[in-house]
């Protein structure tokens, strides 16, 4: 049996910030959006029918989850979520808050602008808010 393990380009690109029963649950380093990335933390997963049926629904479950609790601390315009994949194979879910104010509106966020990092305070203060949100 393999064991699960982050991908290396979402360990470089993401901040953690708590796990939950089948998830792991990552901010995206990128301060141009509140993004949240889960990746359920099972090994040589692609695709979401990869996953048990009932892990499945516990993912609808925790994305859900997360999903409201970014419109709580966010109130976006609207929510993007998807499972893309392309360049990431393991199986993650993007949640992105949009504003019809943020950059690429009312585009796709991938290569509109150029990621930009938080500022450290900024970082410290949304993780406390969303550990605080999750958990």
């Amino acid at each position: 049996m393999t064991i699960f393990q982050l991908d290396s380009r979402l360990e470089a690109d993401c901040i953690f910030i708590t796990d939950l029963k089948l998830c792991r649950v990552l901010l995206m380093n990128d301060a141009n959006y509140p993004w949240i990335i889960l990746v359920p933390r099972q090994a040589d997963k692609k695709e979401i029918i990869d996953l048990s049926p009932e892990d499945q629904q516990l993912l609808t479950q925790e994305s859900s989850f997360i999903s409201h609790a970014m419109q709580k601390l966010f109130n976006p315009n609207k929510l993007n979520i998807a499972a893309l994949g392309n360049i990431v194979s393991q199986l993650h879910i993007h949640h992105i808050a949009r504003f019809t104010t943020d950059a690429a509106w009312p585009n796709p966020v991938w290569g509109k602008v150029s990621r930009k990092e938080y500022e450290i305070t900024h970082l410290e203060n949304l993780i406390t808010r969303l550990k605080n949100q999750i958990n």
